[in-house]
């Protein structure tokens, strides 16, 4: 049986997969949500980009690297969209990484998206050797890495690109191969800063969103972006508004807590912080989320190997939204 397709005419929500391997998921685990996902009608799957658990889980068989992986359900999928909330701008040099981009969105036939952050997790750098910057120093680097991949995807062939950054230097590169998508992959930048962050979203951003903020907070910051967006003359509704958000979804009270337990988390934290109960009561709690701006909430799924709740989700949850 396919759901319902997660799409809806003007004032829905549209809904999209979020996944945080780092807890714990092999590729094939990953594969099998993204599958029932794509099953299901969902608008996208996303995995997040870490390389170290961040919870008293095992995190076994280990981290999966985020670009490699979407490479590879890239060719296993057909039609649901593809990215990561959010890359690390510490793990990944521009121009390899606007190189690597390129060729999943080939692969995917054009179904790929970025989201790109300045990194965070100090812990999961010192853990595999990854240097990591104070936090100015990492904001730079962001705003050099969103110039540079725009511009290396949106120069026309046969021309060259060049940038004299403070932290990346790129001299007359050939800038290919270019992506299916023209002109340019959709870039998602977010965030819960007041200032640096709103005003990369207005520069570079496609999509900007809010992880796990609650509702009052990103109606907040979504105010800030949208000021942002006027202060370089860009239409606001040019920009997609989203937030990230945890679900715990069963159709009984019983399921509820199992899911609950199963995520590390307790129910009443789950209804104050995010979306939890049945059917109803989550599709309830995520319109909070879309009465504030969000286009489209991101569903964190905990427990990847609960393709149920995923379905659940998108069978009882998404049509009440659309």
């Amino acid at each position: 049986m396919r759901g319902t397709p997660v799409v809806g005419d003007d004032g829905s929500m549209k809904l999209r997969i979020f996944l945080e391997p780092q807890q714990g998921a092999s590729y094939d685990d990953q594969l099998a949500v993204a599958k029932v996902a794509e099953e299901e009608g969902f608008d996208a799957l996303f995995r997040s980009d870490h390389y170290l658990k961040m919870s008293a889980v095992d995190g076994l068989p280990g981290p999966t690297d985020a670009w490699i992986t979407l490479a590879g359900l890239a060719r296993e999928t057909s039609t649901i969209r593809l990215g990561t909330m959010v890359t690390s701008a510490t793990f990944r040099l521009p121009g390899p990484l606007a190189i690597a981009i390129a060729q999943v969105d080939a692969m995917s036939a054009g179904r790929v998206e970025l989201g790109l952050g300045a990194g965070w997790f100090t812990e999961e750098h010192t853990a595999y050797g990854i240097p990591f910057p104070e936090l100015g120093e990492r904001f730079g680097r962001l705003e050099e890495q969103l110039a540079i991949i725009s511009g290396l995807w949106t120069t026309p062939v046969g021309e060259t690109f060049s940038f004299p950054g403070e932290h990346y230097q790129v001299v007359d590169s050939p800038a290919l191969p270019k992506p299916v998508q023209q002109p340019r992959p959709p870039i998602i930048v977010g965030g819960g800063g007041p200032s640096r962050t709103p005003r990369l979203a207005a520069t570079f951003a496609d999509e900007f969103n809010t992880p796990f903020l609650q509702p009052d907070d990103a109606a907040a910051q979504f105010a800030r972006v949208a000021a942002a967006c006027e202060r370089r003359d860009r239409d606001p509704a040019s920009i997609v508004l989203s937030s990230a958000i945890i679900v715990c979804c069963g159709e009984d009270d019983a399921t509820v807590e199992r899911r609950a337990t199963a995520m590390g988390w307790s129910v009443a934290d789950l209804k104050t912080y995010g979306a939890c109960g049945n059917p109803a009561e989550v599709a309830e709690a995520l319109s909070r989320w879309r009465d504030a701006g969000a286009e489209r909430a991101y569903i964190q799924i905990l427990d990847q190997s609960d393709l149920d709740h995923v379905r659940l989700i998108g069978r009882e949850v998404a049509p009440l939204l659309a």
